[in-house]
């Protein structure tokens, strides 16, 4: 039988933007189900992370410069965000020769609701960290799960597979994050729908709080976070729902007074308020929100045919992902710095909240990962950095990332700066990035925490490195 997947095999593919975190997995998935796809990205030619480029044409893309030149077939499909401006080269190109167009989430879509068993993991924070557990237990079980995240999953990483944001398999089930700030969400039909929380980021709550309901109403089972009262809000939406959290509300649970957080790793017994049971859990990621994550994942792997102790034993070994409370090291002088991909006012309040639960300044820099995205939250983000953050802390915000585009940039980091100090909080703005580090560097002493934050730019990794390098 010829499936809807299949069906997308049969054609040559174009990436405009291959090397990005949501496009990079994507093409992995594609080409590793038989299909040849080339690509170009920005970043390539501005030669910023080169071994990322030089590692996906070991594993056989072709990759072009983003001049249209990759583009030579009408039979190619161009795949392309919505965010792609009409002048890019590549879509000249591909009008021209009347090239079919999809959009990233069109294409993980098709590929998402062929599969037998899909589990999407919704919500404003989490999806990554969710989304890997569940691929982690999946795979611990046996079930040889295909997986698309926008993170790199340490797990999976190999000598081979040094970018493993995505695993190809042969089992039934595809785990996939899926996207609400854009609206795609709605072009997924899961078996699973895990919602882990509702609240501001890319649209209004009126339009979270709709999105997110029907894509609850399309699954058979649903996983929701009974600690969120927007995500229980939706509870009726659903068809079968799990409930979970560390609230006594919620189905699958922690006994109460079993956590212990160390500063890298967490222990809690999980409970199954629905038979009783308990099963001692050890994470080797810190923070309650990465609790709350591994109970969303043990929840969602359950609905998927996996028993609550299996996937307990599995999370054991579950050590994390890239750029998420990602710790880089520790300098001889006792300064440690963190890489975290924290940049929504939720995720940033998680990642600040992990710091401040262990003694110790927190140095907090942060690189805005756009002009809009700061207009549309920098005021509630302006509030966790002054109000998460001692008064001994201090923040530092370089200029918003920005690799070209029409977008309005006048207005940036100094408007957040402001905002924290209003609402009592210690910050400071300089624009150009190495600049922040020099400041680091001279502010920086034993025991102090730095943490890395911001999104869509794979160079801050690269910048937590040298910081650390560069510390006595």
């Amino acid at each position: 039988m010829t499936t809807q997947a299949d069906n997308l095999l049969t054609h040559p593919w174009f990436f405009c933007g291959i090397g990005g975190s949501g496009m990079l997995p994507l093409a992995l998935i594609l080409r590793g189900q038989g299909a040849r796809v080339a690509g170009s990205d920005r970043s390539r030619d501005q030669d910023r992370t080169p071994e990322k480029f030089a590692w996906l044409e070991a594993q056989g893309f072709d990759l072009f410069a983003q001049d249209g030149s990759g583009v030579t077939s009408a039979d190619q499909v161009l795949v392309a965000s919505a965010a792609i401006e009409d002048t890019v080269p590549e879509v000249v190109r591909a009008k021209a020769l009347g090239c079919a167009r999809m959009s990233r989430a069109e294409l993980l879509s098709r590929l998402f609701n062929a599969a037998p068993l899909g589990v999407a993991v919704g919500g404003t924070s989490g999806k990554s960290t969710v989304t890997g557990m569940i691929g982690w237990i999946l795979t611990h079980a046996g079930r040889d799960p295909t997986i698309m995240n926008g993170a790199v999953m340490k797990n999976f990483v190999a000598p081979d597979a040094p970018f493993a944001s995505a695993r190809v398999g042969q089992g039934d089930a595809f785990v996939a994050e899926v996207d609400e700030s854009d609206g795609s969400i709605a072009l997924y039909t899961p078996a699973v729908a895990v919602l882990n929380n509702v609240s501001l980021d890319h649209k209004s709550m009126a339009e979270l709080r709709e999105l997110f309901g029907d894509f609850l109403a399309r699954a058979p089972r649903s996983v929701l976070n009974a600690d969120d009262a927007e995500s229980l809000a939706l509870l009726p939406r659903a068809a079968v729902a799990t409930t979970f959290g560390l609230s006594e509300a919620a189905q699958v649970s922690v006994v109460t007074g079993s956590i212990v957080e160390s500063p890298t790793a967490l222990t809690a017994t999980v409970l199954d308020r629905r038979t009783g049971a308990q099963h001692p859990l050890s994470l080797q990621v810190p923070g309650r929100h990465n609790l709350s994550n591994a109970l969303a994942a043990l929840a969602a792997a359950e609905a998927a045919g996996v028993s609550l102790a299996e996937g307990v034993a599995a999370l054991g070994g579950f050590v994390g992902l890239a750029r998420r409370f990602d710790i880089v090291g520790t300098s001889p002088s006792g300064v440690t710095v963190i890489d975290d991909f924290g940049h929504n006012p939720e995720k940033v309040a998680a990642t600040l909240a992990t710091l401040k639960a262990h003694p110790g300044r927190v140095i907090a820099f942060f690189q805005p990962h756009g002009y809009g995205p700061l207009r549309q939250m920098g005021a509630e983000l302006a509030e966790v950095l002054a109000t998460r953050l001692d008064r001994d802390d201090l923040t530092i915000l370089c200029d918003p990332v920005y690799f070209g585009g029409t977008v309005d940039r006048s207005v940036g980091s100094e408007r957040i700066v402001a905002l924290i100090e209003q609402h009592g909080g210690k910050a400071e703005h300089i624009a150009e990035r190495k600049a922040c580090g020099d400041r680091i560097l001279a502010l920086a002493r034993p025991g102090d925490r730095v943490v890395i934050m911001g999104a869509r730019d794979d160079t801050l990794s690269a910048f937590a490195k040298d910081l650390l390098a560069a510390l006595p």
